[in-house]
């Protein structure tokens, strides 16, 4: 308990507060590119205690809300051959297909289980040698290594009915395409479990094309607020920096362990992010020497045109384009039980969270 009253302790954040109207001048847009910060903004209402000149905005930061419909498509398709079993992360179940989710597909008899981790699915290819496991690999730089160590592992153990279908992605590429794409952003509120992996240094890139300033966020209250207090007393003084809040667990070079896994067995390839389109080099594709563990070259998957519902404004929300609320089916018609885009089925999603703690 300790812990948790130290980051939500409200004579801190009454103070950080004061802090921030104190020096906060001009008007400013931060964006928060982590779906747990929007989560956490929501809840706590950290948007609605800020100075009217600063505008949060939520980025792409949810892996299951940029994962393209194609993807979705080929995982159900996948899952209706009899002799593959689908093995995927709960979150992407009732993710909404062009026909069908998942969930749908396991409703009318599609083998498709949920797993906990990698090593689960590992677990079903020994269990099940007759069957072919095709685990759905999703997710950033934070749950892209345990993906790379299952690759290692099946090749190890000699399993050649595991494959991984991978929409792994980095975050940095999809920073720039935002700014490239013309979305006003003065500051960045960096995802913290991403970083943790990828340290402080992945954000070179970024800074040295747009020197837009930069803050790596835990995931606390006061995490938040320290962090746009930093990021406003850089763009107050014309400053621009890229620093570490969360410096209980992320540092400059990040997790080199979990960096060497993940580019054993991936190489950065152009991928489709929702909103935001194909981005070069953003995607994590399996590298040549563990193609046997690639589903996409096993079962000759081809990826179809993105074609979103036309109603749904999702890849809008991502971008920071539009809140929310400012979607004509958000509430009406989409919501958690009912949700017709992917920004309403994760608990990182933008839309849920405007859903379950308001606008």
């Amino acid at each position: 308990m300790r812990f948790i009253d130290e980051y939500r302790n409200k004579i801190l954040i009454d103070t950080l507060l004061k802090n921030i109207r104190a020096i906060s001048r001009k008007k400013i847009r931060l964006m928060e590119i982590c779906g747990g910060h929007t989560y956490v903004i929501k809840r706590y209402g950290i948007d609605n205690l800020l100075p009217h000149n600063i505008r949060l905005i939520s980025g792409p930061g949810c892996p299951v809300c940029v994962t393209g419909i194609s993807f979705i498509n080929n995982a159900v398709k996948l899952s209706e051959n009899k002799n593959v079993i689908i093995a995927t992360y709960g979150d992407l179940m009732r993710v909404p297909g062009t026909k069908k989710s998942l969930a749908n597909a396991r409703s009318e008899g599609a083998n498709v289980q949920i797993v906990y981790s990698t090593l689960q699915a590992i677990e079903l290819a020994e269990k099940y040698r007759d069957r072919e496991i095709v685990f759905l690999g999703i997710g950033f730089e934070t749950t892209a290594p345990a993906t790379a160590a299952a690759i290692i592992k099946a090749q190890e153990k000699k399993l050649k009915n595991f494959t991984v279908y991978s929409a792994h992605k980095i975050m940095p590429p999809a920073m720039i395409a935002l700014i490239d794409q013309g979305i006003a952003i003065d500051g960045f509120i960096a995802p913290g479990h991403v970083s943790t992996i990828g340290g402080a240094k992945m954000y070179n890139q970024i800074f040295k094309k747009y020197k837009v300033p930069i803050v790596i966020s835990g995931f606390e209250p006061v995490d938040i607020l320290q962090s746009i207090y930093m990021l406003v007393k850089q763009i107050e003084e014309n400053n621009s920096e890229i620093e570490i809040q969360y410096k209980r667990a992320v540092t400059f070079d990040g997790n080199l362990k979990a960096q060497e896994y993940i580019y054993k067995v991936f190489e950065p390839s152009d991928d489709y992010w929702r909103g935001l389109g194909i981005i070069e080099k953003s995607g994590l594709s399996i590298y040549k020497d563990y193609f046997d563990f690639d589903a996409t070259k096993k079962f000759n998957i081809v990826n179809e045109n993105n074609v979103e519902n036309v109603a749904c404004r999702c890849g809008e929300v991502l971008k920071g384009l539009i809140y929310p609320y400012e979607c004509p089916l958000f509430q009406k018609i989409c919501n958690p039980e009912n949700p017709i885009g992917a920004c309403m089925v994760s608990s990182e999603g933008a839309c849920q969270a405007y859903y379950l703690y308001g606008n």
